[in-house]
């Protein structure tokens, strides 16, 4: 089968798409340059602010800027499109309705990877933007799955959005400690696994190299690259290969 070209809709943010065009290449079963997938980037950082806009901050709205991005990546012939943002899912369905082509919901890939490959899961604990935590899209894609979704109080969600805007997109060092902080928070909660639900978390995720110590956290950004790399019609590595 011939490989479908992928079409990036990134940008948002910046740091986030370049660590998921990486996990891409290292994800894929390939011995060769010709062997990886075919890929056209927009990584356009410019876009307004998801959250702002979602929280009333802002009336600036970045769905203007994603569909004229996505019709832009549809028209150079991509196959299909992945956007490596949660928040902006909360756009998803007019930015599908504005192309022929499929996007990829990384949000809807991750609560059914964590209803497939969790042992009674229940309660999926979420890691996000105060947009994505107010759209509530991880709270409906749970409910389709019969999971409930847990959110952070408001004094840990505070520490969420202090590591994703004063961290990581300031480029700044990530704390360890209020990192796992949050996690340990959620699972006090009585959840059986921990979602992150901001790329900007996986990037600061895998620099703080918790997975050994977090088997129940889920990478969003992770699933995201795995399904892209199986839409696309390439094979995974096998764990022991990653």
């Amino acid at each position: 089968m011939r490989s479908r070209l992928v079409g990036i809709l990134g940008g948002v943010g910046p740091m986030a798409t370049v660590y998921f065009m990486e996990m891409l290449l290292k994800k894929t079963n390939a011995s060769k340059d010709q062997e990886h997938l075919d890929m056209l980037v927009s990584n356009h950082a410019t876009i307004p602010d998801r959250t702002a806009y979602i929280l009333g901050k802002s009336e600036e709205s970045p769905l203007d800027v994603m569909v004229a991005d996505a019709k832009m990546l549809e028209a150079a012939g991509c196959d299909f499109i992945v956007l490596p943002c949660n928040t902006a899912h909360y756009f998803f369905e007019k930015i599908q309705q504005s192309i022929h082509i499929p996007l990829l919901n990384i949000i809807q890939e991750t609560v059914s990877y964590c209803e497939r490959r969790i042992p009674g899961v229940k309660r999926i604990g979420i890691m996000a933007t105060e947009g994505t935590i107010c759209s509530n899209t991880y709270g409906m894609a749970c409910e389709t799955h019969g999971l409930k979704c847990v959110v952070p109080e408001s004094d840990i969600q505070s520490k969420v959005t202090e590591i994703i805007y004063h961290q990581v997109k300031a480029g700044k060092p990530v704390s360890k400690r209020e990192f796992t902080a949050v996690i340990d928070a959620l699972r006090k909660k009585g959840c059986d696994a921990v979602v992150l639900g901001c790329t900007e978390l996986s990037v600061a995720f895998a620099d703080l190299n918790l997975q050994p110590e977090c088997p129940d956290v889920v990478d969003s950004l992770t699933v995201l690259a795995e399904q892209t790399i199986l839409f696309a019609g390439k094979e995974l590595k096998t764990p022991c290969e990653n």
